[in-house]
């Protein structure tokens, strides 16, 4: 027996040297997890819908043209053989259609209808007294960060992901002159840097769920692990496992210079920096693709995010809508966020106002109320206004026709 034991400790002492020493070359399967896809199927179109909301709502007289509309196609990622305008019309309890003659034609104008305006109000009212723990996970995201500096193109990213303001380069970034500044890179893009290093700001979020009082070793911390029902794990995979976590962990904001890519420790720094990074996302997930472009700025290994797939205990990759989305399992209870953001809630709301406008609108509701004689005698400016030109400083004085009067033709 004795003998046995002495084998033991000499195997194990020679696996965690092997993981010390390279990458150990273990492949485990994915799993569907119908609670988690779920949470992503319900959004379909909340992001785009809610940046057409903000698009309106920042116009004169939050009424727009179409063609004013398409020009932000780019930024709103939808297929190309999707037209905008059909789009919004999905979706009646948030964009009301009316048409305005010009030129002998009629053009397509969208407004937001009042429950629409009233909802974005109170998300504006939310991101204002959240402001400073937005400051914060933008401060921590750029700490991340080898020279503490983001191209703004990889910062439109992740926006909606850790819930910056649409238009956060004027109007938060200019408030806070003595954290923030906008500078030039080398190949002529505009990034954002990180002028003051906050170092109580440093404590990852596995770190702070360890706590102090938890008698645990910092450096030897070990990830929440959870899979679905059904995963059945190996049993030379449930010893890698065991032994990865004990491994020393890296704080996502220390200098990992020191480590060689080609072993299991420097794999566990990059799975520690991308479950803060999705910690500090409001909803704890984001698409696989806005990682794309921090391997850089996070000076990470080629094909750092294979992370995600020899990891699945730690990180989810759902396949729904036509993307892969990385989810961090221990923030999610089946459906359910366990720490809610306030503006998760908004965006709830939000999502139930679109499916309800779907569900209507499948039903023949809104054409029934079109057909009527009644739309006829509520909308008289809509069959008499014509214009030639106009620009969008002109939808304030031509076309400011009231979100209530709106809201109450539908």
């Amino acid at each position: 027996m004795l003998v046995c034991g002495l084998w033991r400790d000499k195997i194990k002492l020679a696996f965690a040297h092997q993981q010390r020493a390279s990458l150990v070359n273990v492949k485990l399967k994915w799993v569907k997890d119908r609670e988690l896809d779920k949470v992503v199927a319900q959004e379909r179109d909340l992001k785009q819908a809610c940046l057409l909301v903000s698009i309106i709502f920042s116009k004169p007289g939050q009424s727009v043209p179409i063609h004013v509309l398409c020009r932000q196609r780019r930024r709103l990622e939808l297929p190309e053989d999707l037209k905008l305008s059909t789009f919004m019309r999905r979706y009646p309890t948030l964009f009301h259609e009316f048409h305005v003659t010009v030129k002998g034609g009629s053009t397509p104008w969208f407004t937001l209808t009042h429950e629409a305006l009233k909802l974005h109000e109170e998300e504006l009212d939310v991101l204002e007294k959240n402001e400073n723990d937005i400051v914060e996970r933008l401060q921590k995201l750029l700490m991340i960060t080898c020279d503490k500096t983001l191209p703004l193109q990889t910062i439109e990213q992740l926006k909606w992901d850790i819930g910056l303001p649409d238009d956060y380069e004027s109007s938060l970034i200019p408030r806070f002159p003595e954290l923030f500044s906008l500078v030039h890179l080398p190949d002529d893009r505009t990034a954002l840097k990180l002028i003051r290093y906050d170092a109580n700001l440093v404590v990852s979020q596995l770190q702070k769920e360890a706590g102090p009082d938890e008698g645990l070793d910092p450096q030897n911390l070990a990830f929440p692990i959870g899979f679905p029902r059904g995963f059945g794990l190996k049993r030379k995979c449930m010893k890698w496992l065991e032994e990865w976590q004990t491994l020393p962990y890296t704080s996502p904001y220390g200098d990992a210079s020191h480590l060689d890519p080609r072993t299991d420790v420097s794999e566990k720094r990059i799975v520690g920096v991308f479950h803060e990074l999705l910690s500090l996302t409001i909803q704890k997930k984001t698409e696989r693709k806005n990682f794309s472009n921090l391997r850089k700025p996070l000076c990470l290994p080629q094909k750092f995010t294979k992370v995600f797939e020899r990891h699945p205990g730690i990180f989810y990759i759902s396949l729904k809508r036509a993307t892969q989305t990385v989810i961090l399992r221990e923030a999610y209870d089946c459906q359910r966020l366990i720490h809610k953001h306030p503006l998760t809630d908004i965006r709830e709301r939000f999502a139930c106002m679109m499916k309800e406008g779907m569900l209507n609108r499948s039903r023949g509701l809104y054409k029934k109320l079109k057909s009527g004689d009644e739309e006829k005698e509520d909308h008289p400016q809509m069959t008499d206004v014509s214009c030639d030109e106009f620009s969008d400083s002109d939808c304030a004085s031509v076309f400011n026709l009231g979100c209530d009067f709106f809201s109450k033709s539908e």
